[in-house]
């Protein structure tokens, strides 16, 4: 491990967020088998994810401050404990209300990975290797989006019963506790195992060129959000997050609905647009890397991935309104979920671009929050302008694309720690 201790850590977050996805995923793989099982309604599938998402949106504003609270280590052993047992709850749902239940609690706890990853991030890279660390964390999202409908559906046809399917992927998360407490023992500047020349590098790559006092701010959450730039990421957020979820919580009804498939077939066709996600997820990290290595500042660098994953989006939604096929309709999606990675990567980066220390996990539920306010918004709609055909949700991805860029360019300013307002 001499020498890339940060990466055995991004790793490990990676692999948690994969094992994130399986959980989360599962119910709509099987709810083919689900309401056909217990004559359950895509009506009761919206609410179900509703009260999935509202908990989510809580849970990020509440895990950001856990995780400055208590750290990263203790951090994602409460969450992913939690995520897990809730996971294995959903075995003994019978009804609307109790998988309502057992989807909240799942929602607060697995929305912990997220601004836990991103303190991680902060702690662990400098700042030129951050958005590269975040791609790789988010692959874990996309890798998760790909095994997730095949795991998931080939488990179910090997036990033959939905509620031991969702036994047997909570306990993923049980053993990965394992190595992340071997690995994970403390941060940067005190963990033994990390090798002197690795730390220097990590601490020296996180002071800015600015001020040290710029450098090291880390204001409340009251003051956080008198910043327009904090808004910015917010709002960024807001928009761009509705898109993901466009095709994690509808994707397996869009393929049951449009062409008829089953639980097996959508488990075949559901991974395809989660292999542009992983592409996209990398390729946005490499991307941030190679310009501000080039001379780039981190204001352009972000500005410029943000606004082609963006413009990668906007094209591929509207292309997708008229797919014709299931094949040609999961590969644009492929592409959509390509320059959402492309862009997410840089957005979510953005909290420990302008602050430090202890407000990064904060700025970083807010925008959760927010951002998971916006799905509940776009999966009560869904059910309503989708009788006919999907394309109407398609054409609001196109509209949330646009105002996702538009976020960033107008609100962020220019992109570098950000002083205290007696300073400036």
């Amino acid at each position: 491990m001499k020498g890339n201790l940060r990466w055995v850590i991004v790793t490990l977050v990676a692999i948690a967020t994969v094992i994130n996805y399986i959980d989360r995923g599962a119910l709509g793989v099987l709810w083919p088998e689900i309401s056909a099982d217990l004559g359950l309604t895509k009506t009761d599938y919206a609410i179900i994810i509703n009260v999935f998402t509202f908990a989510y949106a809580f849970g990020q504003s509440l895990f950001g401050k856990i995780f400055d609270w208590i750290g990263t280590r203790l951090g994602f052993v409460l969450a992913i404990a939690a995520w897990s047992a809730a996971t294995m709850l959903h075995a003994v749902a019978n009804s609307m209300l109790t998988f309502s239940i057992f989807r909240g609690l799942l929602g607060v706890a697995e929305a912990g990975n997220w601004p836990g990853a991103t303190k991680a991030n902060a702690e662990w890279f400098p700042i030129n290797e951050r958005a590269l660390a975040q791609g790789i964390f988010n692959s874990g999202a996309a890798i998760g989006g790909i095994i997730s409908p095949l795991s998931v559906g080939y488990l179910f046809l090997w036990v033959e019963s939905w509620q031991a399917t969702f036994i047997v992927i909570g306990l993923l998360g049980f053993l990965w506790l394992i190595p992340w407490l071997i690995v994970y023992k403390s941060g940067p500047t005190d963990h033994p195992w990390l090798d002197p020349a690795e730390r220097d590098y990590i601490l020296t790559g996180q002071r800015s060129k600015e001020t040290s006092e710029a450098a090291t701010y880390a204001p409340t959450s009251r003051e956080i959000l008198s910043r327009k730039e904090s808004w910015g990421v917010i709002l960024a957020s807001f928009f761009l997050d509705p898109i993901w979820w466009l095709f994690v919580g509808w994707l397996p009804l869009y393929l049951n609905e449009t062409y008829g498939f089953g639980v097996a077939e959508i488990a075949k066709y559901a991974a395809v647009p989660y292999i542009g996600a992983m592409f996209g997820a990398w390729f946005g990290g490499f991307l941030a890397k190679n310009r501000i290595q080039m001379g780039w500042s981190v204001n352009k660098t972000r500005k410029f991935v943000i606004g082609l994953g963006g413009l990668i989006m906007l094209v591929s939604l509207l292309m997708t309104i008229k797919a014709t096929t299931p094949l040609i309709a999961v590969l644009l999606m492929a592409v959509i979920l390509f320059g959402f990675q492309t862009a997410v990567n840089n957005i979510q980066t953005l909290p420990s671009d302008f602050f430090s220390g202890e407000s990064v996990g904060s700025l970083a539920g807010f925008a959760g929050t927010a951002a998971k306010l916006a799905v509940v918004g776009l999966n009560t709609l869904i059910p309503i302008i989708t009788v006919n055909s999907y394309a109407p949700a398609f054409a609001v991805g196109a509209g949330l694309a646009i105002m996702t860029v538009l976020s960033v360019w107008v609100l962020c300013g220019k992109i570098q720690p950000l002083s205290p307002p007696t300073a400036n």
